[in-house]
């Protein structure tokens, strides 16, 4: 699917892809996240953490009425407090997607899969 956007030129058309890339990019900026994870781990077999070019297993994007709704999958940091780190998540995401796309999100879901410890090299 799809989203088409009306201009005076003609239509502009995202895909789903396209956004899941955006907000996994937006999602993994935010202080505390180690990484975006799979959205079905066990059906996947990844226990790691996805890579830029795989985002969109990591995140879902659904259309609704007047707007889209975005599920993020993350892993976070051992030692930060989640529900701040989530709250960032979806308010970067958020701005990212109507700056960068032009897209207002209905709702922005975070599901943490996972806390890792990060381990200094």
């Amino acid at each position: 699917m799809a989203i088409n956007i009306q201009t005076e030129y003609g239509t502009v058309e995202i895909t789903n892809e396209v956004i899941a890339t955006v907000v996994g990019g937006a999602a993994t900026e935010i202080f505390g996240i180690v990484g975006m994870a799979s959205k079905s781990q066990v059906r996947d077999n990844l226990n790691e953490i996805l890579k830029k070019e795989n985002y969109s297993r990591g995140v879902v994007v659904r259309q609704e009425d007047n707007g889209i709704a975005v599920d993020v999958y993350i892993i976070v940091s051992y030692g930060t407090k989640i529900s701040e780190v989530s709250r960032n998540v979806q308010e970067r995401v958020g701005y990212q997607l109507e700056a960068t796309l032009g897209i207002q999100a209905n709702s922005i879901n975070v599901y943490v899969q996972g806390v890792r410890v990060l381990q200094n090299s």
